[in-house]
């Protein structure tokens, strides 16, 4: 499986995507604090969280006793390099061309 195709695995899952929200807005969280954000089993969370590690939008670090688990946006910022952006433009463009032939009538 190519690195893309990790990645859009991972993200495809809605409880993964939740759980990357939940390192977003506080990053270096441990599998407990994750669960208590989602309403799931420990097991079920972890699962998630090994796709994640796998697709490396998830890194570890022991901390002690400890796993904190961080959120690696590089992934995705290349996802978006490679598959948004490009097809971005067009519509901006289309766009404005939209707004210039609009305002020309009026």
């Amino acid at each position: 499986m190519s690195e893309d195709e990790a990645v859009f695995k991972a993200l495809a899952d809605g409880t993964r995507r939740a759980l990357l929200d939940l390192l977003h807005t506080s990053d270096g969280r441990t599998l407990g604090q994750l669960c208590a954000g989602i309403d799931m089993s420990r097991q079920a969370v972890a699962k998630h969280l090994r796709v994640l590690e796998q697709a490396g939008l998830v890194t570890t670090r022991r901390v002690g006793r400890t796993k904190e688990h961080h959120l690696n946006a590089a992934p995705i910022q290349a996802i978006y390099e490679r598959w948004i952006a490009k097809y971005e433009r067009a519509p901006a463009a289309a766009l404005h061309g939209l707004k210039q032939a609009l305002e020309e009538r009026t």
